[in-house]
Order: structure tokens, then C-alpha cells, then sequence
């Protein structure tokens, strides 16, 4: 192991810069995604446990500060924040933020899209895992499907983009429409990227997973696709484009093919709970620091050396019960 860095970066123990930060806003949805929050579960986070918009503002500053540029608003649902608007707007004004995106299930995004683009919010990534009514009330546990259409035209229309969708393969559910959905995409301009479901608690277990490499070489063949060496944001996804360059497709393969070493993210929960690694359990309780007097220094110097203890790798393949939060806890 190497000593502890200085408080001006965030490099971990293994050599990896932390560039990116995920922050949840909520730990609420309005969708019930089958891989993502259990039927009926209620154990929500109360709002008084929730970081305040300037307790928010404070811990973006100090990362952008030791340099993470990159930060994703998430949930839960993040358009259920009340004001959330309010807060993209003072979150794109501060120092050092290069990029500020926001992952969302679309189906509020019609109402907000135009004030968020306004506000400063640069891009956004939308999960739909099917263009099939029924389909997509069978994951997600409502009937959402014109509204999430409605909200990504919106965003188009408004240029929050490049315009990912996400979609989770999940086989026997919605694996037999990946070619529709790429067809889709690459009619509108939108990013599809295939995603494996993680085991994140008994509903991430739970989620009829497929590999990504059982679908790709037909998607690939169908549409002329070739593996080319693209960066488009701060997340893990590998790429595949069209053969004139106009249409990509990203992979995400947590578990079949994990990308853990190149991996330049932590992730915030809505409590102020620093999450090093998806997929363990190491952390840095924020909010006690935050609302027990710790000034700017003090915090900066304990994400560092929370930085140092990010773990190597997840366990998902070795353990894949070991995790008992799922997504929605985690942040997306």
C-alpha cells in the first residue's frame, strides 16, 4: 500500500483518480423497478436525515476542490426533490464543476426538462428497459411507458443531450426487444447502453441476469457495429458505433467482464453516507461531520483518507449474496 495522499487529490490506494461523483438527492421513486426496490418495502430515509441543498452544495464544493469534476444527480427518482431545479442551478454555478448530469425514469422529465436544461444541467440518462407497455409495467410496477416517452422527447427538444437510455437486460423479460430498442435509439439520435443487472440485495439477485456478450455479437452483426475506443462521460460503459460513426451503443458489464480497475467513482447517498464500492460495504459517514461543527479542512482530509481505503474490487461473482442494500438505497 502507498501513504495516504495529499489532501489535494483524491487518489486511492491502487492509483485510481476519483474524477466523478454520484450524488443522491432522494432515496424515493415513483416505479418500483423489479432489480432495483423491493415490492411494498417502505423503509425510506426521513426527510430530516436528508443532506440539505447547502450541506450539498458544501460537499460538491470540496470535491470539485480536490478536483472530481464530473458529478451525477440521482435517486430514487431525483425529480421527486422537491426544487431540484433550484439546486441544479447552484450546484453548475460552483467552482471546478465541469459536468452536471442527471440519471432519471423519465416520467417526470415532461414538467422539467426545458428549467433543468436552463438551470445548468448538461445531459441526462434515462432508464427504459422496454418500449412494450406491458413490459414495462411488469418491471417497473406501473403503467409509465407514454409518460417516460413524453419526458425524453422533452429533454431532446430541450438539448439536454447526448441522451442515453439505459436498459437492463433481463432474460426472458425484455432481452427479445434489444433490437428494437436499438433501432429506436439510432432513429432519435439517443445512446443505448445494454446493462447487466447487478446482485445489489435479494431484488438485484433476483433479476433473471443475462450477460451483455449473449446479445452483442447479434446486435453487432444486425447493425454494423464495431468496438471503437470512445469516452462519452464519466462512467464505465464500453462502446460500439455504426461503421459511419453516427450511432453508439454502450455496454456496462459489472459482473461478467468488471471494470474495477479502471473505476474513478464514489457514490453519495441522500443520508451524506460516502459509499467507496458498489459492490462492499466500505464507507464515510458525512452528515455527523457535516452537522457536528467539522470545518472545510477536517472534511476534506477525511474523504481523502476514505479515498485511500476504497476497496480494489467488488465481490459480486465470489459472494454475490454478500450485498444485502439494493440500488435504490445505494444511489444508482
Amino acid at each position: 500500500m502507498n501513504s495516504v495522499p495529499s489532501s489535494h487529490t483524491l487518489v486511492d490506494a491502487y492509483g485510481r483518480r476519483i474524477d466523478y461523483l454520484r450524488l443522491s438527492v432522494t432515496d424515493r421513486c415513483d416505479m418500483r423497478c423489479s432489480y432495483c426496490m423491493p415490492k411494498g418495502f417502505q423503509g425510506y430515509t426521513e426527510p430530516e436525515d436528508w443532506l440539505s441543498f447547502a450541506e450539498i452544495n458544501r460537499v460538491v464544493r470540496i470535491f470539485a476542490g480536490l478536483g472530481v469534476g464530473r458529478f451525477r444527480l440521482t435517486g430514487g427518482e431525483p425529480l421527486l426533490r422537491r426544487n431540484l431545479v433550484e439546486l441544479v442551478g447552484q450546484l453548475a454555478r460552483l467552482p471546478g464543476v465541469d459536468e452536471l448530469s442527471l440519471s432519471t425514469n423519465g416520467s417526470r422529465l415532461l414538467k422539467h426538462a426545458a428549467a433543468l436544461k436552463q438551470a445548468g444541467l448538461a445531459r441526462i440518462n434515462v432508464s427504459l428497459d422496454s418500449l412494450d407497455k406491458n413490459c414495462l409495467q411488469q418491471v417497473t410496477g406501473r403503467d409509465s411507458l407514454d409518460a417516460v416517452m413524453a419526458g425524453v422527447m422533452a429533454g431532446k427538444a430541450a438539448g439536454l443531450t447526448p441522451i442515453k437510455l439505459n436498459m437492463v437486460l433481463m432474460r426472458g423479460i425484455n432481452d427479445h426487444e434489444v433490437e428494437r430498442m436499438a433501432a429506436f435509439c439510432f432513429e432519435h439520435g439517443f445512446i443505448l447502453r445494454l446493462i447487466e443487472a447487478m446482485p445489489m440485495g435479494e431484488t438485484g439477485r433476483n433479476a433473471a441476469y443475462m450477460r451483455v456478450a449473449d446479445i452483442l455479437p447479434a446486435l453487432a452483426a444486425r447493425f454494423g457495429l464495431e468496438p471503437v475506443a470512445l469516452t462519452l462521460g464519466g462512467g464505465p460503459a464500453s462502446y460500439w458505433q455504426t461503421a459511419d460513426g453516427r450511432n453508439q451503443l454502450g455496454v456496462i458489464t459489472p459482473v461478467s467482464q468488471h471494470f474495477c480497475a479502471t473505476c474513478n467513482r464514489v457514490r453519495l447517498t441522500v443520508d451524506g453516507v460516502l459509499h467507496l464500492c458498489l459492490g462492499q460495504e466500505d464507507r464515510l459517514e458525512l452528515r455527523p461531520l457535516l452537522r457536528g461543527g467539522a470545518d472545510d479542512d477536517c472534511l476534506r482530509m477525511e474523504i481523502v483518507k476514505a479515498i485511500h481505503r476504497k476497496p480494489e474490487k467488488h465481490h459480486f461473482n465470489e459472494a454475490p449474496a454478500k450485498m444485502v442494500r439494493f440500488m435504490s438505497q445505494t444511489g444508482g
